[in-house]
């Protein structure tokens, strides 16, 4: 059985793994957002960041990478996938259809936001999203190097995220500003 994960996200740039096929993808009905709070990764229980996740939306598609697993080695690295990604259980791992760029259609797992737990917060403006992802430090350090290195690498592959790039001139503009 071959394991498929789709990217949207730091898994984009930082899969922690070598996958044995990487294709860009397509997934129907959901779109990308900070609608998460941190409190691991990128931001603390005191100050909470903000992380992308996947929010069921009508009328939209989020483009991404399809992650193919190595067959040697797939038990250890969903595990690893699993830890990093379930760690307080604000996503729900989902297996959802994709379509990829060379025209296959494929079922991969895939990470949605828990639109109930007390982490989703889909409601705030780029303005406040701006104002938490420039302040926000986690365990994976600053949460602006996340979104910065995730619109840099959308843009390079092709697939550049509007709202990420605008959201990134937000932020750079809110750490200038602190640092003049």
């Amino acid at each position: 059985m071959t394991t498929w994960v789709f990217a949207y996200g730091s898994l984009v740039w930082n899969p922690e793994f070598n996958p044995a096929e990487r294709v860009l993808a397509t997934l129907s009905g959901y779109r990308r957002a900070f609608c998460m709070s941190s409190i691991h990764h990128r931001g603390s229980e005191e100050e909470p960041g903000l992380v992308l996740a996947l929010d069921a939306a009508q009328g939209v598609a989020c483009r991404g990478m399809a992650l193919k697993l190595p067959a040697e080695g797939e038990a250890p690295i969903l595990a690893a996938l699993r830890e990093r990604e379930l760690v307080s259980s604000a996503y729900r791992e989902e297996v959802l259809p994709l379509s990829l760029a060379d025209g296959r259609r494929v079922e991969a797992l895939a990470y949605v936001v828990d639109r109930e737990h007390r982490q989703y917060c889909g409601d705030l403006s780029l303005e406040t999203q701006a104002e938490i992802i420039a302040r926000a430090i986690g365990g994976k350090g600053p949460n602006r190097d996340y979104l910065w290195q995730t619109a840099s690498h959308l843009a390079e592959l092709g697939i550049g995220d509007a709202e990420l790039d605008q959201l990134s001139g937000m932020v750079r503009r809110i750490v200038d500003n602190r640092l003049a």
